[in-house]
């Protein structure tokens, strides 16, 4: 365990990892038989509102006996409902322990609405939920542009149909969002897990409100939604809500964050697009390519619209940061590494934007392109600054940085042959 712990860890095997893992979860599962994590018993008359677990409560001295009591009380109710299944002792313990935090800590304690909001957001698993929901709304959307594609013909109720179940998903996300914003008492996107759904939030928007005329854009906005969603759940995020740490406590944070991270649903919808367009040209044949080159000037379109708004919030929300930087450490900007490459963002995304005033690189095959390749100066500010590098707004300056994905290479490997397939329909006349 001691030579796995000292190996970096972009040098430990499957072996030392899972060994780790295995040795956490067995240090949780001794402190929890412990009962050293269940901290529920607050002290009396303490001006700092310190919890102590019922090992500690019955060892100190500040705690009344009557407390003690009912601890006492509770594990032998406990005892007695596990040996008889009869549970009332441990229950009215419980009560009476549930009337002594809120005599002691009424004032921290969550009101009775927000515990019984709380309950009902675990039970109900809504974002877990929309990842599902929303790669079926995107498959079907896609499936209907593809009928169109190659039968020419629109189903324009299917069509409807959809976007209003879109409009219902995006509704219940919206919902969600709301419940988790009021359970945690601030604003849903102050951590991984929190910002990530809410870029799945964002680009349901961009799909919904901007670009719901075509189902192709309708399509590339939903799976992207729940592309984002499933990373959300993935294992190495986690979806707890924990309480802000002082520096976090600004309302010009709240502003710079959803403005900022709204942006990257944009620009993410941006080079999804791209890769549609890219995937037309590539499937571009004569019998169907003035049908294909309608969709991929309006999905061009559609396109650049996205990114000039993500460029916009990108903008502005770098702003609104150096307003927060201001107010908690007393400068705008620092050059820190998070700063820099929001910087370099929206610099990349500025000259993609400009790139159809050069004759040359004016083609919709050389935006599409660029569109894709531009997001990954996003994926740097958002991922690489937060593991790769030190600053304020990184996680690997306590430890040694994770080693580069080996999904990224095969993503960067399909742009280019993608990239290569797409050459032979490049040309596409601008109307």
């Amino acid at each position: 365990m001691n030579d796995a712990n000292q190996k970096a860890q972009s040098k430990r095997g499957t072996f030392e990892n899972d060994l780790i893992k295995f040795d956490e979860k067995l240090n949780i599962a001794y402190l929890t038989f412990k009962g050293v994590l269940f901290k529920f018993i607050p002290l009396p008359n303490d001006p700092a509102h310190t919890w102590v677990d019922p090992s500690g409560a019955l060892t100190h001295p500040s705690v009344s006996s009557e407390v003690k009591t009912l601890i006492s009380n509770y594990f032998a109710g406990l005892q007695e409902g596990i040996e008889t299944n009869r549970w009332e002792k441990a229950t009215q313990a419980l009560y009476g322990l549930k009337a002594y935090q809120s005599a002691e800590a009424s004032e921290i304690l969550p009101s009775a609405t927000r515990v019984k909001a709380e309950v009902t957001y675990n039970r109900l698993g809504l974002f877990q939920k929309l990842v599902g929901f929303y790669f079926i709304v995107g498959l079907w959307a896609f499936l209907l542009a593809l009928v169109y594609l190659f039968r020419g013909q629109r189903l324009i109720v299917l069509e409807k149909a959809t976007i209003v179940l879109f409009a219902l998903g995006f509704g219940v996300h919206t919902f969600a969002l709301a419940l988790r914003w009021y359970v945690s008492a601030h604003a849903p996107w102050s951590d991984s897990y929190e910002s990530m759904i809410y870029i799945g939030w964002s680009a349901a928007l961009a799909g919904l409100v901007v670009f719901r005329r075509s189902m192709l854009s309708l399509s590339s906005a939903a799976i992207l939604a729940a592309i984002v969603m499933l990373v959300a759940h993935m294992s190495f995020v986690n979806p707890q809500i924990t309480n802000l740490v002082p520096v976090l406590k600004s309302y010009w944070l709240s502003i710079h964050v959803s403005v900022i991270t709204a942006s990257y649903g944009f620009l993410g919808l941006g080079a999804l697009l791209g890769a549609v367009s890219l995937v037309l040209m590539a499937l571009k044949r004569t019998s169907n390519e003035e049908r294909i080159n309608e969709q991929i000037r309006m999905i061009g379109a559609i396109n650049e619209i996205s990114l000039i708004i993500g460029l916009s919030m990108l903008s502005v929300g770098n702003f609104f940061g150096g307003i927060w930087a201001n107010e908690s450490w007393g400068r705008y900007w620092g050059w820190d590494p998070k700063e820099t490459w929001s910087y370099v963002s929206i610099i990349v995304y500025a000259l993609i934007l400009h790139l159809r005033f050069v004759p040359k690189l004016s083609s919709l095959y050389v935006f599409s392109i660029a569109s894709i390749v531009g997001f990954g100066s996003i994926l740097m500010t958002y991922f690489g600054v937060n593991f790769y590098l030190t600053g304020m707004h990184s996680y690997a300056a306590s430890g040694e940085s994770p080693a580069i994905p080996s999904g990224f290479y095969y993503v960067l490997a399909i742009i280019v042959c993608l990239a290569f397939a797409a050459y032979r329909g490049r040309k596409v006349r601008l109307v």
